[in-house]
């Protein structure tokens, strides 16, 4: 028997229970997320269908440095990207810029992300529907996307670990080098028939 439970019904009194608590998803937590339109069908036969877009973070000394990328799934190409000390909305939105402003937007493009706070902003929302941009996000708790995340585990191994920065101004021009040098025009991939991803959009174009 509950001891106190006793002694108030004794005196005829009654414990007053709290109200259990009852989540509510934050606002933000439930707008602008898209559908999962990509599937993980990441084989695209020619340029601008089907972009994806993803941040890592990087640590140079005491400080961390953010990397937001888009990559095009047919060549493997990053396309644009943008190197930060923040993870706010414009870290995506200028990499998105990179992106639009050297493409061809001429298409039924597809750009996939997560569903993080940055992808799902009103701006980055809207600059997607004023170039006819479709919108895809994976689900909640999903691996969405294991060739974003192999660029990522590349990129950190032959430059980030092995270079060990400690001065952001020689991470950057680093890393200027490792995407738009070595990755896009010099590193070849298997998938690609090794070739490097500049030289595979070249061969489409011919």
């Amino acid at each position: 028997m509950n001891h106190v439970a006793d002694l108030l019904h004794e005196k005829g009194l009654r414990a007053r229970n709290g109200k259990g608590y009852k989540y509510y998803p934050r606002v933000e937590a439930k707008t602008n997320v898209s559908d999962n339109l990509l599937r993980r069908k990441f084989d695209v036969k020619e340029p601008n269908l089907k972009w994806v877009s993803d941040i890592t973070y990087i640590k140079v000394g005491r400080v961390w440095l953010y990397l937001a990328a888009i990559m095009d799934l047919y060549s493997r190409k990053i396309i644009g990207w943008a190197l930060e000390k923040h993870m706010r909305e414009s870290l995506v939105l200028s990499a998105l810029d990179m992106a639009v402003s050297q493409r061809d937007l001429n298409k039924n493009i597809l750009i996939h992300s997560d569903r993080g706070v940055q992808y799902r902003s009103n701006e980055y929302q809207a600059i997607l529907a004023s170039h006819g941009i479709n919108c895809s996000m994976s689900r909640k708790g999903n691996c969405w996307d294991a060739v974003m995340e192999s660029f990522f585990s590349r990129f950190k191994v032959e430059l980030i670990y092995a270079e060990n920065y400690k001065v952001i101004e020689e991470a950057r021009a680093g890393i200027f080098e490792y995407i738009e040098i070595f990755y896009n025009r010099k590193r070849r991939h298997s998938s690609l028939g090794y070739v490097s991803p500049h030289d595979y959009e070249i061969i489409f174009e011919q």
